[in-house]
């Protein structure tokens, strides 16, 4: 049903999410009323940066998607620095914490997640940070600035990001990882362990099957104690295992909730007026055959955009398939899809030389790809899975020939 201009949209999350769907609805022709809730008290801005240039010390602008004027010129309202605290959806209201009363025909959920903290004795202390914001990737790169030594606890993207940007920084690291290999809960061991090479190369002390037990210190972050007992002097520690989707408002609000807002296709919840995106969702994507909740910058800005479009009266599933990548020192690190298995691998160039691609094939299809140093070719990759062709082993193998042919 496509909204009159005389209704309202509430936008609850002001990040990558909430910023381009609030573009989406002006361009899809909306004239009405949009509010744009954000707990941060900056404008919407782009994430990737802070865990690569910006703690690298790369002299970058802090990148907002648009300036204070782009939202006055569109008439759109700006509540940031603000939580939304209560739904009420038998009035179409919102009340966030000042006390301030939204009233929505539609509403987007659009608010991501927190970064996932650790339970263990001295996990509050000063000099212990998670990444999240873009006040704690300042904070972090005001730590690397003095070149000491930092504790990393993760060898997902994330951590493995960071740990890189501290080393470019000069920093002495430490990353403990409790599983037997890197990046293990999206990517196979083969992976891991090229890029296990690729950190301990750069002078990263990497310990695999290594927990932290506790953080120390006499008011700050004095040492790290291991799992198996090993004391780690170090002033920082930064947390990187993930997030934590943030979906208390959902389910306060009576909606279906598993690991996630659930939504369908067309980006919707269990309520037809409220609609959700980014990280916070758990969506059914038809490509895939299965629900799946993703944390990527591609999947929070498309689904928005998607969402918006649905929103504004479209009727446009939204079915992509999942990229994501990571720049861990001179690698460039690119997946497109998301197998269950990564356990029928064709190989295309030198993976161990970090300029090739594995692919994971499910029958004739394609199902997966990763990509080391290969950005050109994985533009034609997630073409070649998004199209009905199915290439075959040899030919997939085969640098002779041409990714860009296969699509013929």
């Amino acid at each position: 049903m496509t909204l009159a201009n005389t209704q309202s949209i509430v936008v609850i999350g002001a990040g990558q999410a909430g910023g381009r769907a609030v573009e989406a609805m002006r361009a899809a022709g909306f004239e009405g009323n949009i509010d744009l809730v954000g707990a941060e008290p900056h404008l919407p801005y782009e994430r990737p940066p802070l865990s690569k240039e910006l703690l690298a010390g790369q002299d970058i602008p802090f990148q907002v998607m648009f300036p204070a004027e782009w939202f006055a010129e569109r008439n759109i309202a700006l509540h940031l620095g603000r939580c939304a605290v209560e739904i009420d959806r038998k009035s179409g209201h919102v009340q966030l914490d000042d006390g301030t009363h939204l009233p929505y025909d539609r509403l987007l959920l659009a608010t991501g997640g927190s970064a996932r903290g650790l339970d263990i004795p001295g996990a509050s202390l000063p000099g212990s940070h998670t990444l999240r914001t873009i006040d704690d990737s300042r904070a972090i790169a005001g730590h690397l600035a003095r070149q000491g030594h930092i504790v990393v606890v993760g060898g997902g993207f994330i951590g493995l990001e960071i740990a890189a940007s501290a080393r470019i920084r000069g920093c002495a690291v430490t990353v403990l990882e409790y599983a037997d290999r890197l990046m293990g809960r999206a990517l196979p061991a083969e992976i891991g362990a090229i890029f296990a090479d690729l950190h301990r190369e750069n002078g990263v002390d990497l310990r695999l099957g290594a927990g932290i037990a506790g953080i120390e210190g006499n008011g700050r972050v004095e040492r790290v104690i291991t799992t198996s007992g090993d004391r780690l002097e170090t002033n920082t520690v930064v947390v990187g295992v993930g997030i934590v989707p943030d979906t208390a408002l959902a389910a306060a609000a009576g909606l279906t909730v598993d690991d996630g807002i659930v939504v369908d296709t067309y980006c919707r919840t269990s309520d037809p007026a409220i609609y959700a995106a980014g990280d916070l969702t758990r969506h059914y994507n038809p490509l895939l055959g299965r629900h799946t909740r993703l944390e990527s910058w591609q999947n929070a800005q498309n689904q928005a955009i998607a969402a918006a479009r649905n929103m504004c009266g479209a009727e446009t599933p939204f079915a992509e398939i999942p990229w994501f990548w990571s720049d861990q020192f001179d690698v460039n690190l690119q997946v497109c899809g998301a197998p269950l298995d990564w356990n029928r691998m064709v190989m295309r160039g030198d993976i161990a030389a970090r300029d090739g691609i594995l692919f994971q094939r499910d029958g004739d299809a394609i199902t997966g790809a990763i990509g080391l140093n290969r950005a050109r070719d994985m533009r034609f990759v997630k073409r070649l899975m998004s199209s009905d062709k199915s290439p075959s082993a040899d030919d997939l193998a085969d640098e002779s020939v041409a990714l860009r042919d296969l699509l013929r």
